[in-house]
């Protein structure tokens, strides 16, 4: 019988935009329910790396073990590689794969990490079964997913309020599911887990700085990367709507009061 394939579409695609938040992250930042658990010498799994800055971060917490990154967009990868190189990181690798079928045996690696990756995938269950299955018994899952419903920002805006409801939609005509960080424990008892440690951390963004980064780097990203060809091409939205939308982010950034906070879901799993 043949293994099940993605069916989802990546809402954001890889514009610079997206680029952008993507090198922000870190494993202190974006993996921190983790970092705890690690040890020096695991053979760690992460799916989704996108350009690499958390699997390189992980690669240098586990210095006797080994960090293979994977990605299901090869391009992306030649950045990720070029991150460890720039760190001289001798214990990483990385790989295209599909996290739905992937190309390694049972019980191969001590952790299995994706942070922002269920949300976008067309079976967040069957990837969790994967995901334990290459997992060694004793061995952890470890998932992050943001929550768009769960975030929240000031001051009112009806603009922001339009992104909210564009955006998930425009993610669920792809076939993802963008309030993934809530179902987290669900897909994994799911996906046959029961020793589940299911927490949540925030994103927040407030300072001057912060403001301008998140602020623009949304209203680039509404304009153009995939996701904008994708709001206008699946009839959700016309570029002048889109047009409103980036605004109303560069309105949000602009004022002295403005506060964002991106919830996350966070699930360790015990194999």
């Amino acid at each position: 019988m043949p293994k099940a394939r993605e069916t989802a579409v990546y809402t954001h695609g890889h514009h610079e935009s997206v680029l952008r938040s993507h090198t922000w992250r870190t494993a202190a930042n974006s993996a921190g329910y983790l970092l705890g658990s690690l040890k020096p010498h695991m053979k760690v799994l992460d799916i989704g790396c996108g350009p690499g800055t958390i699997t390189a971060d992980l690669a240098a917490l586990v210095p006797d073990g080994r960090v293979t990154g994977v990605d299901q967009a090869p391009g992306v990868l030649e950045q990720a590689r070029a991150t460890a190189a720039e760190r001289g990181l001798t214990n990483v690798d990385f790989a295209v794969a599909d996290v739905h079928a992937l190309d390694f045996p049972d019980d191969t690696f001590c952790v299995v990490h994706a942070h922002q990756v269920l949300q976008h995938v067309g079976d967040p269950v069957q990837a969790l079964r994967e995901m334990r299955r290459v997992t060694k018994p004793g061995g952890l899952v470890a998932v992050r997913d943001s929550d768009y419903a769960g975030m929240i920002w000031y001051p009112a805006s009806a603009g922001m309020d339009a992104w909210s409801d564009l955006y998930r939609r425009v993610a669920r005509a792809n076939g993802g599911e963008p309030d993934a960080g809530r179902r987290l424990k669900s897909w994994a008892l799911a996906a046959g887990f029961t020793d589940i440690t299911a927490t949540s951390a925030n994103w927040t963004f407030s300072t001057p700085d912060e403001r301008a980064w998140w602020s623009g780097l949304w209203a680039d990203r509404t304009l153009a990367s995939a996701y904008a060809d994708r709001a206008t091409g699946g009839g959700h939205a016309t570029r002048e709507e889109l047009a409103a939308v980036s605004e109303a982010w560069r309105e949000w950034g602009r004022q002295e009061d403005a506060w964002f906070a991106v919830l996350h879901g966070e699930v360790l799993c015990r194999k």
